[in-house]
């Protein structure tokens, strides 16, 4: 059989019965998308942000001030004999514009809602927005959101361009977008690229949009688009360890976007619910040693005193599979969902706890900005350090009814050395064991009849209260 020759993408093959060697050509590459059209018809409705703050200006910095200057720019102190003679400051003379930032944002009606990240125009004094013909409007912020860095502005206009709200919960990873803003102040800059990932967990309140489209200073609160042109998500982060692009950037999903736009449109804030509590993940281990199937759901960490979690009986240790009937599958969507549930609701919540499914109704409360968990961190006893550890490597105590009132708990022993395995897993004096895979303790006596006990080749969890937080912590028993 004759030989193949396979060169510069063209099959060739020896003549046969004396035809001329025949070409056959390669199959045909799909073209890269071009964007041109689409950044035609959209640009228009993509507006740079540029914000301002007034600053008084006087007549001359003193001498203090002074010599900081040139300590901080040329590394020394000012030359003797240049000092100001006038050591007083003087009297504040007319405020002064100074621009602050600047950013990107895009027109969301046409009569003049600009939607933009809460971050670009955090602290300023004054709003402008300049659309591509050269106009520049004073704009007023309707409302910002911090939480999920979405800010509504308004402009005087009519009959303004606007973008197309696209559906961010139907974007695949590996479509094409491409993002126009001002970065570095260079307005209508477009780059483009893929999604990454669809749902990465860097906000509090909602999953974020991952790509690898070019994101610099400037590039926030422009939109990231898709291939019909269509507004997917808000540019508003980067992932980076030197200041600049490094090929990551995230963008809030557009969905999520609008629901806070609305409400910022209507009142100028953001109405979310809260029910009072601190959680942690629930790891493979912890979900194994306690029999629950497969790592999933939030553990409640610390339970807000006279909260709404409270009330319902939720405790520390609790693992909180369902909320409202939706599954949680990790310790992310909790906040998510108790967020979006309005003020007064009464719904309910499914908790793991000591080896079975609790349900607990409960009424959410409305959340307020910053607001502390409140809770009494209670004295503790002096350790007390006698006798031998047991083979977790705990020496514990009873706890007095004092500290258990204050605890609020029926009862727990008090840690008062932790040796071994037990300090090796981060457990300290002090520190309140309340279960032990998943059976309460109730007696230093009972809590360590229960030690001996345990297989050495399977790993255990205690439940630990250190201050106002819980958490379960695996440890291995030492062999016997």
């Amino acid at each position: 059989m004759s030989a193949l020759l396979i060169s510069a993408g063209v099959l060739f093959a020896p003549a046969l019965m004396g035809a001329a060697p025949a070409a056959v050509a390669a199959p045909a590459v799909a073209g890269l998308p071009d964007f041109a059209d689409i950044v035609d018809r959209v640009s228009p409705a993509v507006v740079n942000i540029r914000t301002t703050e007034r600053l008084k200006m006087r007549d001359m910095p003193d001498e203090d001030e002074m010599q900081e200057f040139f300590r901080r720019f040329f590394g020394g102190q000012m030359p003797r004999g240049q000092a100001p003679r006038n050591n007083r400051r003087q009297a504040p003379q007319q405020e002064q514009e100074v621009q602050r930032g600047v950013g990107s944002g895009f027109i969301i009606s046409a009569d003049g809602y600009v939607l933009t990240n809460a971050h670009v125009v955090a602290g300023a004094d004054e709003v402008y927005v300049t659309l591509t013909d050269k106009r520049e409007f004073k704009a007023k912020v309707l409302g910002s959101d911090v939480s999920t860095d979405v800010a509504v502005l308004k402009i005087d206009g009519a009959r303004l361009p606007v973008l197309t709200i696209g559906d961010s919960s139907k974007i695949r990873p590996g479509e094409w977008v491409l993002a126009i803003g001002s970065p570095f102040n260079l307005e209508s800059t477009v780059t483009a690229g893929i999604i990454s990932a669809k749902a990465r967990d860097t906000g509090e309140y909602l999953p974020l949009i991952q790509s690898d489209v070019a994101v610099n200073p400037g590039n926030s609160g422009g939109p990231l688009l898709n291939m019909r042109g269509e507004v997917i998500g808000i540019n508003s982060q980067i992932a980076t360890l030197s200041g600049g692009y490094n090929g990551i950037s995230f963008a809030v999903p557009i969905d999520e976007a609008m629901r806070v736009a609305d409400q910022l449109k209507k009142s100028g804030k953001v109405t979310r619910g809260r029910i009072g509590i601190s959680l942690s993940e629930v790891s493979r281990e912890v979900a194994d040693a306690l029999g629950l199937k497969g790592a999933r759901g939030a553990e409640v960490a610390m339970v807000e005193e006279g909260g709404p979690a409270a009330k319902a009986g939720l405790k520390p240790g609790d693992i909180i599979v369902k909320f409202g009937g939706a599954e949680i599958a990790r310790s992310t969507d909790l906040p998510r969902l108790v967020g979006n549930t309005a003020p007064n609701t009464k719904t309910s919540v499914t908790v793991w706890r000591e080896g079975a499914m609790v349900d607990l109704p409960i009424t959410v409360a409305e959340r307020e900005s910053d607001q502390p968990t409140k809770g009494k961190p209670g004295e503790r006893s002096k350790p007390k350090a006698e006798g031998p550890s047991n083979a977790l490597g705990f020496k514990v105590s009873d706890l007095t009814a004092a500290q258990r009132k204050e605890l609020g708990v029926t009862g727990g022993v008090m840690v008062d050395a932790a040796e071994g395995r037990a300090a090796g897993a981060g457990l300290r004096p002090g520190d309140v064991l309340l279960q032990l895979n998943s059976t309460a303790i109730v007696s230093a006596a009972q809590f360590n009849a229960m030690v001996s006990k345990l297989d050495p080749a399977k790993p255990a969890v205690v439940l630990v209260r250190r201050g106002e937080a819980a958490s379960h912590i695996v440890i291995r028993p030492a062999a016997k």
